[in-house]
């Protein structure tokens, strides 16, 4: 089975805890601008992790319930997406346009900008 990879922004957790049980890939830092949506960091440290696919559901419910409101984490192997908000888990099939409007949607309900839950990869071809 493929491997999931994506980021956790440390700032977006209640408590690090959870980044000693995935892969860190790399780390990079990312100054905020307005844009961001969060005036109270000057920084965002991004996590490119890879999570074994036997450990993607526990983990991805062990992060949901580590996540700061307003903020998500989100994994893919590119056929399956697992996209993570605070206490909620959603799980995509990666060619399905309505999972990630539904997905989208939700994220924007809890304030998350708009720009930052554009997940769908296909976007352009669904737009042809």
């Amino acid at each position: 089975m493929k491997k999931y990879k994506g980021v956790i922004i440390e700032e977006s957790l209640k408590t690090k805890r959870v980044l000693d049980r995935v892969k860190i890939i790399s780390t990079e830092t990312e100054d905020v601008t307005p844009r961001h949506n969060t005036p109270d960091l000057l920084q965002w440290t991004l996590h490119t992790v890879e999570i074994n696919s036997d450990q993607i559901e526990a983990l991805s419910k062990e992060i949901s319930t580590h996540l700061r409101d307003a903020w998500y984490a989100d994994f893919d192997n590119g056929i399956t997406h697992y996209i993570i908000y605070p206490n909620k888990v959603f799980k995509i099939d990666m060619q399905s346009k309505e999972q990630y409007d539904a997905t989208k949607a939700y994220g924007i309900s809890l304030g998350i900008p708009p720009y930052q839950v554009d997940f769908h990869p296909l976007e352009e071809k669904w737009k042809r």
